[in-house]
């Protein structure tokens, strides 16, 4: 079957976020492993990154329905998660229920960047880990002194050239921010946090941003409801469905 330009750029979509996923677990010392049609992790994963991300279709869910297996042999605790890249896998058989479904977008890189023209705003690469610290606790809506929360993005971050860990900064405070990173075709965008006031103007920072740093690049990601209008509002386009999956404990 021949693809579509939607179709590879897909692809190319969910590559870049298992990338993502892998390496934000590889920093904590709990790399997964790439196979052929998915990615999967028989360690315990940071929170909120999956266990399984799948890399292809519904043409290989036998094939990814026997590494989820695998998973389960591997009596991993608690709740994980599974990400259904293209929402095409039925995993209640396995003791999983839908946690939510969400749309992979996409805004080609030739694109002329949004107005986020916002005063007493400035826009920088997070570059030590003291602002890197600052920056979670701003992405998790806490107070920047929070010391009882274990880390997710951690300081080897900042080592990785593909990473690009965004804030905007307000009278010396992060009042929003996002994660990109690059690999071969595009640049993944994720982990965006905007103030509820002026929100759109901040979306459209972190993709001017964005822009500067990868040049010419098309930026993916996936959102879900108003994050998923908003971003539409930007220019960015629908690719297909996905679903994440959590281990139901309950039963």
């Amino acid at each position: 079957m021949l693809q579509t330009p939607t179709d590879v750029l897909l692809m190319h979509a969910v590559r870049n976020n298992a990338v993502w996923c892998d390496t934000v677990c590889r920093i904590h010392g709990q790399a997964g492993e790439f196979m052929d049609s998915i990615w999967i992790n028989q360690h315990v994963t940071p929170p909120f990154y999956p266990n399984a991300d799948t890399l292809a279709n519904a043409e290989a869910a036998d094939a990814q329905l026997a590494q989820i297996r695998t998973l389960l042999d591997a009596g991993i605790p608690g709740e994980w998660a599974v990400k259904d890249s293209f929402r095409s896998l039925d995993l209640v058989p396995l003791g999983f229920r839908p946690l939510f479904d969400a749309t992979w977008i996409a805004r080609p890189g030739t694109a002329t960047q949004p107005n986020a023209d916002i005063s007493g705003i400035r826009w920088s690469k997070v570059s030590s880990a003291t602002e890197l610290a600052g920056w979670e606790a701003a992405w998790r809506g806490e107070p920047a002194n929070t010391t009882d929360t274990l880390p997710i993005f951690l300081p080897e971050l900042l080592e990785y050239e593909a990473v690009a860990i965004i804030a905007a900064y307000e009278k010396g405070r992060i009042v929003a921010g996002a994660i990109a990173n690059h690999t071969s075709e595009v640049v993944g965008l994720s982990n965006v946090f905007v103030p509820a006031e002026d929100d759109a103007r901040f979306r459209a920072g972190c993709v001017c941003v964005v822009m500067d740093l990868f040049p010419a690049r098309t930026i993916v990601g996936y959102e879900a409801g108003s994050d998923l209008t908003a971003f539409q509002a930007l220019g960015f386009e629908e690719l297909g469905p996905l679903r994440i999956w959590v281990r139901d404990i309950r039963l």
